[in-house]
């Protein structure tokens, strides 16, 4: 039996309406204010949408903008996408994520993440060392000291409390003064590196990737191991265009930055994950290009065929067209990833 067009657009509606929205900020680009996108998240409220997230670089932090967008909505969760490890004990992430869970009514998501050597060692002042153990050990911490637990954690990488060179041995363990709204916070990783995403799916309550490819996500990633209720997030930019290609165009100097100058020569994240999609010698081009000053030709390197693959781009049809393919490989929310309103109203409309 073959449906009509009707029958087939409500196909298409039930079969995504399984997979969550968020709005993805991210970072406010240098020159710009995160004021700007504030209207932006409370339209993505008003459309249903169920988080909005910030993310931190070198510039605009996460958690400041996360209050003001807490403080102006009412129901949409509010996520770091991500907050960065070497920025902050995990004692002070801790005392963050219960303080702006509780003045937002339990509306908190808490997305961390280590960053690069870059600017683990460049910005923070720290040694990059190994970043999976640290992790591990930072979440166990986190947990514990939103549990009010008495901290007291003597590891490879924080000792709490401090009891080596130069301590007074003053410091006792501690338990949080204030009272949790909730004692489990829900931990999402941001992870790119296969042992990372590992760590993800183990320790943690969901998973942020960028760069997601659906058709290749399965092979890449150990998403068939993900547990009942983990939530499986990617960033998701969305250009809503009539015009393809000028909407692949748009997205390829943020892809070209990422791959090309978002770390080292032999130490990108982006780089390492852009090559095993299978664009190895694309990679090392973009790579050349970005770190000899020559930007624009660095993304107009980045490959249309990859865009199409990790990002939403055209008229409203064929991003909802590709919605599917995001919900098939397991994603269970998309964040989405505009600028534009219009963009945002079209997922709304296609997907809740």
């Amino acid at each position: 039996m073959e449906l009509g067009r009707d029958e087939l657009s409500f196909a298409h509606r039930f079969s995504i309406a399984f997979v969550r929205l968020g709005f993805y900020m991210g970072y406010a680009p240098p020159g710009t204010n995160p004021l700007d996108l504030v209207g932006l998240a409370q339209e993505a409220e008003g459309l249903g949408y169920d988080s909005v997230w910030a993310a931190e670089a070198w510039g605009t932090d996460a958690v400041t903008v996360l209050s003001w967008i807490a403080a102006t909505t009412s129901r949409i969760k509010v996520g770091s996408a991500i907050m960065q490890i070497p920025g902050r004990s995990p004692a002070n992430t801790a005392m963050t994520a219960a303080t702006l869970d509780l003045m937002s009514g339990g509306r908190f998501l808490l997305g961390l993440g280590t960053s690069g050597p870059q600017v683990v060692e460049g910005w923070h002042g720290e040694a990059w060392g190994k970043p999976l153990a640290k992790t591990r050990e930072y979440v166990e911490i986190v947990r514990a000291a939103l549990r009010r637990e008495v901290l007291e954690h003597h590891g490879e990488h924080y000792d709490v409390p401090y009891s080596g060179d130069g301590a007074t041995g003053l410091g006792k363990p501690l338990k949080l003064m204030l009272r949790p709204l909730r004692p489990e916070i829900p931990i999402y990783l941001g992870s790119i590196a296969p042992r990372a995403v590992k760590l993800a799916f183990e320790i943690a309550d969901g998973w942020i990737p960028l760069f997601f490819a659906p058709e290749r996500a399965r092979d890449l990633f150990p998403i068939a191991a993900a547990r009942d209720g983990f939530d499986i997030a990617p960033s998701v930019p969305v250009v809503l265009t009539d015009d393809v290609q000028a909407g692949r165009d748009t997205l390829k100097q943020y892809y070209a930055l990422y791959v090309g100058g978002m770390g080292a020569r032999g130490s990108n994240f982006y780089n390492d994950l852009f090559a095993r999609y299978g664009y190895e010698r694309e990679a090392h081009e973009i790579q050349d290009l970005f770190l000899a000053g020559k930007q624009r030709d660095a993304a107009a390197a980045v490959p249309d065929s990859f865009v199409d693959q990790v990002a939403l781009v055209g008229p409203k049809e064929r991003i909802g067209e590709r919605l599917d393919a995001f919900r098939e490989a397991g994603a269970t929310t998309v964040l989405v990833s505009t600028r534009q309103p219009e963009a945002l109203r079209a997922v709304a409309e296609m997907s809740l």
